[in-house]
């Protein structure tokens, strides 16, 4: 019995098959057709946009413990899963940086604005929320409209 040489050299070894998905996944080609089925990271958005609604209702009605609550659900927003991550840093290119700051000043403005509610200090919260909305606004006009074209197709209105 022979052995062949592809069993013997180490030199010849297929790269793992995950090797391949995140060589992809950089290249910025998508696992799915983009309409597939909503990112991840849409529901995150959603979520957040109920924790603002929360602080906004919070403040109005100066329950800064709700609005604490609220505010650290922001900070400490849920991640997108590594691979959609990885798909959407590909796409953003050149602007990482920039998203991932204002990610950062989200970060930030919430817990500066959770500390303030944490106080009862209404004059701090309501400026640490308009920080805080600012950031976010900010990300929204550089990135809301690029990505929803991008993985969802220009005629999807979401």
């Amino acid at each position: 019995m022979t052995v062949s040489s592809k069993t013997t050299s180490k030199s010849r070894r297929r790269p793992a098959p995950w090797a391949w998905l995140i060589a992809l996944g950089c290249a910025g080609i998508p696992f799915a057709s983009p309409a597939a089925e909503p990112l991840a990271l849409q529901g995150i958005m959603k979520d957040l946009g109920k924790n603002m609604q929360a602080v906004v209702d919070g403040l109005s009605r100066e329950d800064y413990a709700t609005v604490e609550k609220a505010a650290l659900a922001i900070a400490d927003h849920p991640k997108a899963p590594l691979g959609e991550k990885m798909r959407v840093m590909a796409y953003v290119g050149t602007n990482a940086p920039r998203f991932k700051t204002l990610d950062g000043e989200t970060h930030e403005h919430a817990m500066a604005l959770a500390k303030a509610s944490k106080g009862g200090n209404g004059e701090d919260a309501i400026a640490a929320f308009g920080k805080l909305q600012s950031s976010c606004f900010a990300c929204h006009q550089a990135f809301r409209k690029p990505f929803k074209e991008h993985f969802y197709g220009k005629a999807e209105t979401r």
